[in-house]
């Protein structure tokens, strides 16, 4: 297999891979420092591979020339990953939000509704706006969450957990700025600033996650 031609691909493959390594330290990280790494951290735990999971198919996807048969099958793999991981990101708010037996009901709801999304954006390409959508509404519902939690003092790290999402949030409207480019030794186009905006929140709410038990 050959490396991609252009510049801003291979940059954006390298990005992924940088994501893919926080997610797997973000991991490492959570499961070092807990004698016994709680329900809790276990889902966010399991949030943070499939993250992993997703960046590393992506970095393969944007790094290399593949055959069209292969580029479709990776990048679906890659979208059932992110779509768990977002199903499960869920899960780990309604557990800080309103416990872990609400959280351990709501986790079979959300594995499918996450299957099912994907399914709808893979079958009808036309519908992928849905999986976007489903995505930001997350992000949004995570934001209003830890903000309240944090201005009520009611779970520590919330206000880090809160400044990951926003972070996040900042990363998602790059990539839909289809034409940004930035030049700062490599070229990066809008998936890798994404990629970099992302590493950080993903860095801010490991810290969060951590801080909460």
């Amino acid at each position: 297999m050959e490396l991609s031609n252009s510049p801003a691909e291979r940059t954006t493959a390298a990005t992924d891979v940088l994501l893919g390594l926080t997610a797997a330290g973000g991991i490492i990280w959570l499961q070092w420092f807990q004698p016994a790494p709680s329900w809790r951290i276990q889902i966010w735990s399991w949030s943070f591979g499939l993250v992993a999971l997703a960046a590393s198919l992506g970095a393969i996807t944007h790094g290399l020339i593949l055959a069209p048969t292969l580029r479709r099958r990776l990048w679906g793999a890659l979208t059932l990953a992110l779509g768990l991981a977002v199903s499960l990101f869920v899960v780990g708010v309604v557990h800080d939000l309103y416990g872990m037996e609400a959280a351990r009901s709501f986790l079979p709801l959300m594995l499918l509704t996450g299957v099912g999304v994907f399914l709808i954006s893979r079958l009808w390409a036309g519908l992928f706006i849905v999986f976007i959508v489903c995505q930001g509404v997350a992000r949004a519902a995570a934001l209003a969450a830890y903000a309240q939690l944090a201005a009520a003092g009611a779970l520590h790290g919330a206000g880090l957990m809160a400044a990951g999402v926003l972070v996040s949030m900042a990363a998602a409207g790059a990539q839909a700025a289809r034409r940004l480019r930035l030049e700062f030794i490599w070229e990066f186009d809008h998936n890798g600033i994404f990629h970099l905006l992302q590493t950080a929140g993903l860095m801010l709410l490991c810290q969060g996650i951590s801080e909460g038990g």
